[in-house]
């Protein structure tokens, strides 16, 4: 193209040269010029595009990761909510062996044992309601546990596994529990075995019997 102006309808674009009338930008085909309209020159319009937005997540989050993911504070409350439900099981049951123990030794060596058992199968419950989508501390909070590549609840029994997956972060120190702090998809070690992550901005529900009960299938 010219570097100076050859008349009335001549533009100039941002890389400093003229262009004819036909090439400017959203004009209509000119037959009469013998071509139709380039595009605009180098320099001309928006900028290009840098990539895609991620399939799914949180804005600035990693593709194909669902979000928006709870941070490692989220997780901790969540958590110390959950047990906090077993010490207080443990406290109790501990006064109700105390009582009975003083009417009778036997019986209250029975209900210990047996109390004890309940609040050991009371972790494995918690496990399970977590693949069922949340625990009580986590339905509090309105946090839930999905898995990566279906961005759906694992189920109860995969939620188990998921507890037991746990000894793993438990057995280095505790550091595993640690790992949402620096992890990318803040997971825990048990969570990259079992392929899950924890969402936050989930709906929270109100303390009741309810947070207790396995969520109602679709």
């Amino acid at each position: 193209m010219s570097d100076t102006s050859q008349g009335p309808g001549w533009w100039q674009a941002s890389d400093g040269k003229w262009y004819p009338p036909e090439q400017a930008p959203g004009a209509a085909p000119n037959p009469a010029a013998g071509m139709p309209p380039a595009g605009p020159p180098p320099g001309y319009g928006a900028p290009p595009a840098y990539g895609a937005a991620p399939a799914y997540g949180a804005p600035g989050g990693l593709a194909g990761v669902p979000g928006p993911r709870a941070t490692w504070g989220q997780r901790a409350i969540a958590i110390i909510i959950d047990w906090a439900f077993i010490v207080v099981g443990y406290i109790l049951l501990a006064i109700v062996v105390a009582i009975l123990g003083a009417i009778s030794d036997a019986l209250g060596t029975l209900v210990g044992v047996l109390g004890y058992i309940a609040l050991s199968l009371a972790w494995f419950y918690i496990a399970f309601l977590n693949g069922e989508g949340a625990s009580p501390g986590k339905r509090l909070t309105g946090l839930k546990v999905v898995g990566i590549e279906t961005n759906q609840p694992i189920g109860g029994g995969m939620g188990i596994v998921r507890g037991i997956a746990h000894i793993l972060d438990s057995i280095i120190c505790y550091i595993g529990w640690f790992f949402p702090l620096w992890d990318e998809k803040q997971q825990t070690i048990a969570d990259k075995v079992m392929k899950t992550v924890v969402l936050t901005d989930q709906p929270k529900q109100d303390f009741s019997l309810d947070i207790f009960k396995p969520t109602p299938k679709a």
